[in-house]
C-alpha cells in the first residue's frame, strides 16, 4: 500500500476510496460502515488508540426508549428548546429518529450497556430531557465502552500520523496530506471525512484531551469549505475545581444532578433556584451562566455539588469517585467543588445529515460538524448519537465516490497564523468564555491578527496553528453575532434578538482571510 519516496519533499504515498481524519466514536463508525460497503479505508490519528474524546464521555447516548412515556417528538422538542431557535428540526428529527437504530448496531458489535431491575436496559435523566432517556455503560464510563467496542472491530488506523491539508482540485478532493514519524505522507483518495473532535484546547481548562485543537476546522477552511455557529462553544457547568489547575479537568457528570444531586453555594444556597423550571437540570448555558453570575456576587472562584444523599453513588459514578478521590475529596460526605469550563463545540463544518459539505468528497462528522441538531447550544448526551447515526451515513455517502482515480498533485504544506497555545488560551479564557463582551472580542482578534504566519510541517505546529485559525473564526462570529443565546452570552448585548435567529457563516475569502458572507437562514422552525 505505501510506495518508495518521490519529488517534492514527499516520503510515503498510498491510496484509498475514504481517508477518515479521527479515530473517536464518528470517526471508526464511518469508517466500519464505508468498509462494509466495499471501500478500501483508511484511518489516521494523530494519536493512539484511546486518545480520543469519546474515550471521555460520561453520560451516555440519548435514545428514546419506552413509547409509553417517551417518543422522538419529545426528544425532537428537548433538543431544539436547547438549541435556543437555531436548531434544524428536520435535521434534528432525521438524526433523533435513527438512534434506537445506531445503538443496536453499536450493541451488536459487542458494546455492553447498563441494564435495570427489570433486566432491560436501564436509563438516566439529564440536563434539559423531560424524560429518562440516556442509555450508560459502567455507570459514567459509557464513551470508554463505546471506544471500546469500536477499536476491537479492528479498522486499519495509522497512528501517530497528523493530517496536514486536504487536496482538491476542480472535481473536488483528491486526497490528504499527512505528517507522520515516517514523513512527509500523500494518500491519494476521492473522500477525506473529517472526525477531528472539537476545539476545546482554546480554553485553558476544558474537559477534552490535549488533542481537540480545533484540526478539522483549519483543513476545511483551507479547502473551501463553510463553517457556522462556531461561537457557541458549551461550557460544562459541573468540572471538578481545584485551585490553579489548567488542561483536561475531570468531568462531573449531568447525570450526577440527574439522579439527584444539588448545586449549591458556599452558603448551601441553591444556585439555580428560580433560574429556570427545571432548576439544576436546565440546559448547561443556563447552568453554566448562572453558576458564573452566583460567582461574581460572591467573589467565589468555585460552587458545589452536593451529592451526599445520594445511595450507592460509588456504584453508579465510578469514574467520578475516582476523580473526586483522587483530588482528596469524598462525594459520600464531602461536597464536590466545581466550577464551568469548556467543554463541547455546538457548531462546525456545515453539512447536511449525512456529513456532506461544499466540497465535492469532504465530508465532516462528530463534534467537529455542523448539522443542524445542535443549534446554539448542545443537549447532554445528543454528542455519541449523533457520532454514530451521522458515521453510519457518511461510510454510505462515500461510497458515491468510490472508484474515481484521482491524484493529488499540489502537495504544499499549508503556511498558517501561530500564535503561542498558552496565550490563545489567555485570550480565549479571558475574553470568549461563558459571558462576553465586544471590547474583550475585539481584543482577543487585534492580538490574534498579529500573530507571525509559519509553515505547519510538524504535528505540535499544525495543533497551534490550527488553534490559531480556529480562534480567529470564533471571535469573528462572535462579534458578529450582537445578542445573547444559547450558550453564546454578551454582557453588553443580553438579551436575544430576533435579528440573530440565523447562523453566521465564516469562510476564507478571495484574498485569503477569514470573512462573514451574507448570513444565512439556519432552517430552523
Amino acid at each position: 500500500m505505501v510506495a518508495a519516496p518521490r519529488d517534492g519533499g514527499v516520503a510515503w504515498e498510498a491510496r484509498a476510496d475514504l481517508v477518515v481524519v479521527g479515530n473517536g466514536v464518528a470517526g471508526l463508525t464511518a469508517a466500519r460502515s464505508a468498509v462494509e460497503r466495499g471501500l478500501r479505508v483508511l484511518v489516521v490519528s494523530k494519536g493512539g488508540p484511546t486518545d480520543t474524546a469519546t474515550q471521555y464521555a460520561q453520560g451516555g447516548i440519548a435514545v428514546v426508549g419506552d413509547p409509553r412515556i417517551d417518543s422522538v417528538d419529545s426528544h425532537t422538542g428537548d433538543t431544539c428548546v436547547a438549541g435556543a431557535g437555531l436548531c434544524d428540526e428536520v435535521a434534528v428529527r432525521s438524526i433523533v429518529s435513527a438512534g434506537r437504530e445506531a445503538l443496536a448496531a453499536l450493541t451488536a458489535l459487542g458494546a455492553v450497556f447498563d441494564v435495570g431491575a427489570d433486566g432491560g436496559v436501564s436509563r438516566t435523566r439529564e440536563g434539559g430531557h423531560s424524560t429518562r432517556r440516556i442509555v450508560h455503560a459502567g455507570g459514567d464510563a459509557t464513551g470508554a465502552e463505546v471506544q471500546r467496542a469500536l477499536n476491537a472491530v479492528g479498522m486499519p488506523v495509522l497512528f501517530g500520523a497528523a493530517a496536514a491539508r486536504v487536496t482538491t482540485d476542480r472535481r473536488g478532493v483528491t486526497g490528504l496530506i499527512v505528517v507522520s514519524d515516517r514523513g512527509l505522507g500523500v494518500i491519494h483518495a476521492p473522500a477525506v471525512a473529517l472526525a477531528t473532535g472539537g476545539l476545546g484546547q482554546l480554553y485553558s481548562c476544558s474537559t477534552n484531551p490535549e488533542g481537540s485543537s480545533g484540526d478539522g476546522i483549519a483543513l476545511a477552511l483551507e479547502a473551501g469549505a463553510t463553517v457556522a455557529d462556531l461561537e457557541f462553544v458549551q461550557f460544562h457547568p459541573t468540572v471538578l475545581f481545584a485551585p490553579g489547575a489548567v488542561g483536561r479537568r475531570p468531568l462531573i457528570s449531568e447525570a450526577v444532578r440527574g439522579e439527584g444531586a444539588r448545586l449549591v453555594d458556599a452558603e448551601g444556597r441553591s444556585v439555580t433556584e428560580g433560574v429556570h423550571p427545571k432548576g439544576d437540570l436546565a440546559p448547561r448555558d443556563v447552568v453554566s451562566r448562572a453558576i458564573a453570575r452566583r460567582l461574581r456576587e460572591t467573589g467565589a472562584d468555585h460552587v458545589f455539588l452536593d451529592a451526599r444523599h445520594l445511595s450507592g453513588f460509588a456504584t453508579r459514578f465510578p469514574t467520578v469517585t475516582a476523580s473526586c478521590l483522587a483530588a482528596g475529596i469524598d462525594p459520600a460526605d464531602q461536597l464536590i467543588p466545581v466550577a464551568p469550563a469548556a467543554h463541547y463545540s455546538c457548531g462546525g463544518v456545515v453539512t447536511d445529515v449525512h456529513g456532506r459539505t461544499e466540497i465535492s468528497g469532504l465530508y465532516a462528522v462528530g463534534e467537529v460538524a455542523r448539522t443542524g441538531l445542535h443549534g446554539a447550544n448542545r443537549l447532554a448526551s445528543n454528542s455519541l448519537l449523533e457520532g454514530l447515526v451521522v458515521g453510519e451515513r457518511v461510510g454510505i455517502a462515500a461510497a458515491e465516490r468510490s472508484g474515481l482515480f484521482v491524484e493529488a498533485d499540489d502537495l504544499l504544506l499549508p503556511f498558517r497564523q501561530r500564535a503561542p497555545r498558552e496565550r490563545v488560551q489567555e485570550l480565549m479564557s479571558a475574553h470568549a468564555s461563558v459571558v462576553r463582551d465586544g471590547d474583550g472580542i475585539d481584543s482577543a482578534a487585534t492580538e490574534l491578527e498579529r500573530s507571525e504566519v509559519v509553515a505547519a510541517g510538524d504535528g505540535r505546529t499544525l495543533e497551534d496553528t490550527a488553534l490559531t485559525v480556529v480562534a480567529s473564526a470564533l471571535v469573528l462570529a462572535a462579534s458578529a453575532r450582537r445578542e445573547s443565546r444559547g450558550c453564546h452570552g454578551r454582557a453588553d448585548y443580553p438579551e436575544t434578538s430576533d435579528e440573530f435567529r440565523r447562523s453566521i457563516p465564516v469562510r476564507i475569502g478571495r484574498d485569503g482571510e477569514l470573512e462573514v458572507p451574507e448570513m444565512q437562514a439556519t432552517g430552523a422552525r
